[in-house]
């Protein structure tokens, strides 16, 4: 169940209250019943595991420690490029 804050517009009593989602909101102040107003703040928010940062998507590392720890891949090696007439030096 969350936890909201309110405070009044009115006396500026300020508190928080526990609420189910499907509440309706306040509106009345308990000290002076003048009209009250939801607060909101900021949310601290934990960004964990894989995924949320730029750099673990990345194929290849770009760091010269990342490089050092991890193993050469073997690939095999490049296919032959058909010759074209530019680099034969010949001429049609």
């Amino acid at each position: 169940m969350p936890v909201y804050a309110y405070a009044c517009r009115d006396c500026g009593n300020a508190f928080d209250i526990r609420q189910e989602f499907t509440d309706e909101s306040l509106t009345v102040c308990e000290s002076c019943g003048g009209r009250l107003r939801k607060q909101f703040g900021a949310v601290g928010v934990t960004f964990n595991g894989s995924g949320f940062y730029r750099t673990d998507s990345r194929s290849s590392p770009t760091s010269s420690q990342g490089s050092a720890t991890k193993a050469p891949t073997q690939s095999a090696p490049p296919a032959a490029a058909p010759a074209t007439a530019q680099q034969t030096g010949s001429t049609s």
